[in-house]
């Protein structure tokens, strides 16, 4: 089990989380963040990022990095991390 709790308190975690969702749909599309100065610019690039199997794979991939933790077995925190109520 995941402590979600104290990993949404992380601001380190929230930007990891954003990053590995957004970085693979800028590479894909070869786009950089000033391209999306529009409302509109970052909903057609997410409508093309959902109807693309290989882009929903990246950010897959990308997003199982960014909450994997690789000191423990599987996707689980780690016993000690489980009893946190703060990030340490």
């Amino acid at each position: 089990m995941i402590n979600w709790k104290v990993r949404f308190k992380n601001p380190v975690f929230l930007a990891q989380l954003f990053l590995a969702f957004f970085v693979p749909l800028l590479g894909y599309y070869g786009l950089t963040a000033q391209d999306l100065t529009t409302w509109g610019s970052v909903f057609n690039l997410l409508g093309g990022a959902f109807s693309n199997p290989y882009v929903l794979l990246l950010i897959i991939v990308s997003v199982w990095n960014a909450l994997n933790d690789p000191t423990t077995r599987g996707i689980e925190d780690s016993q000690q991390a489980k009893r946190y109520q703060w990030p340490k």
